[in-house]
């Protein structure tokens, strides 16, 4: 059991920013103490003068190896998990997915065989319900035993995923008896099918097509609905990759009624638009998402939501496909491009470059990133903080270090950066697993199988 000291650096927390000295033993996190003033000893001491102490990232909402459209997300698990602690990130809870006519168990064991040994950093998982029936609806009960306690549907995906209205609220209902969080994608794929079948028929094949026939009031009908549906449940709600203002004036609409319910938003609807979808020659294709970009002024209602908190996370929807062979899948027909976009790498990097500007706070940085998605997915304070008996994932960030996001020195396994040449002020240098250095002063020192599957208790939220 090695005793790790990270002395001279500036601890932040959801709750406090603090000078302070971090004691690790073994794997937790043994004590916080004013520089100087503990006579603490250790068998290695880490320099974090100059530097931020953080939590290591949670990403809640993450797709590695997903199979879409025919194809995979080009990361693996291994490759993934790799990416995600260059940028910070100590835990990602991935989703495993049903099979249609199948249980929810063999999605279950199916996505732990292709994360085990796989892992650099500690992984949990979330059930996607494809296949609503009296039989999976059972199983859910079972599955937050196991500690997958968060289920998504779709009201999107017509023959793929959605589930209809019934099918929710007897989801809704069945979690909320046994504890369990639903998550939505919420758009209303029926209509969005309508709308690509008649933009097909006039001609309009470009990938900016994409973003218009997922209409942001589709988003937000979609919205309300499932909101509806689990106010019907008595259960709470949690919607994933909120993209459109008028969908998150549902969300808070609702939240003003003292409903639980929650929202995410991700990096690419915060920094990216419309304008990306519409570049030409195809490079378009590389921002097709699902929900899609928006024109760019939906980001001022995004950040609002995040300082009001009407949005409690940040997560990445990291669901990569290269662009050669992949989203080229797609040419002359938007609705075949695979949708999902690259970005586990990139996401504390650039919500810190927001704190830079001013858009949120440090604090608000380290909520939105790492503590609030360990409370809603029932992982802190294990996950999430810095604090005496919590996992020692840590973060040695260096708030003046500056860089260039690229492909050329990314290392997600994919061919192009949603982020390509911006410019981002701080930077990840040390990274922390479990008290097991991951990245050191800038070196990936971890190695696959370092981290370990987490079983995960009930949403801290919901009662």
């Amino acid at each position: 059991m090695t005793r790790t000291l990270i002395t001279g650096g500036l601890v932040l927390t959801a709750a406090d920013e603090l000078h302070a000295d971090v004691l690790v033993d073994g794997a937790h996190v043994a004590g916080l103490a004013a520089h100087g003033s503990h006579g603490w000893s250790a068998d290695r001491v880490i320099d974090a003068t100059g530097k931020y102490v953080i939590p290591g990232g949670v990403d809640a909402h993450t797709h590695m190896e997903m199979p879409f459209g025919g194809t995979l997300a080009s990361d693996t698990f291994e490759t993934g998990t790799r990416a995600a602690a260059w940028g910070g990130t100590t835990t990602i809870v991935d989703f495993a997915i049903q099979p249609r006519g199948g249980s929810l168990k063999e999605g279950l064991d199916a996505w732990h065989a292709k994360a085990e040994g796989k892992c650099a950093i500690d992984y949990g998982f979330h059930m996607i319900m494809s296949d609503v029936n009296e039989s999976s609806l059972k199983e859910m009960d079972r599955l937050v035993s196991l500690g997958v306690t968060s289920f998504k549907l779709f009201t999107a995906y017509p023959g793929v995923f959605l589930s209809d209205d019934g099918q929710i609220l007897r989801a809704m209902q069945r979690a909320a008896a046994g504890g369990g969080l639903v998550m939505t994608h919420a758009e209303n794929g029926l209509a969005i099918d309508v709308l690509a079948e008649q933009a097909l028929a006039r001609g309009e094949r470009d990938p900016r097509y994409h973003g218009e026939v997922r209409k942001a009031l589709l988003e937000a009908e979609a919205t309300h609905r499932v909101i509806r549906l689990s106010q019907v449940a008595g259960a709470p709600l949690y919607v994933v990759h909120v993209s459109a203002r008028e969908a998150l004036a549902e969300l808070v609409r609702a939240r003003d009624d003292g409903l639980p319910v929650f929202g995410e938003t991700c990096p690419q609807y915060l920094f990216l638009s419309t304008d990306n979808l519409a570049e030409p020659d195809f490079e378009g294709a590389k921002y097709v998402c699902s929900t899609p970009l928006r024109p760019a002024e939906h980001q001022a209602a995004l950040w609002q939501g995040l300082r009001t908190n009407d949005l409690q996370v940040v997560s990445t929807d990291h669901c990569p496909f290269c662009f050669k062979g992949q989203k080229e899948l797609g040419r002359g027909d938007f609705t075949k491009i695979p949708n999902g976009l690259p970005g586990v790498e990139n996401r504390m990097d650039l919500l810190h470059q927001a704190v830079v500007d001013g858009r949120i706070g440090l604090r608000r940085w380290i909520e939105i990133a790492c503590a609030t998605p360990a409370r809603m997915f029932g992982l802190y304070p294990r996950k999430g903080t810095i604090a005496p008996g919590s996992d020692a994932d840590i973060v040695l960030y260096d708030p003046h270090g500056e860089q260039t996001v690229s492909a050329a020195t990314h290392h997600m396994n994919v061919d192009y950066s949603a982020y390509e040449g911006r410019r981002v002020t701080g930077r990840v240098e040390t990274v922390l697993s479990r008290g097991v250095p991951v990245i050191e002063d800038r070196v990936y020192v971890g190695h696959p199988g370092q981290g370990t599957y987490l079983p995960r208790g009930v949403c801290q939220y919901a009662n």
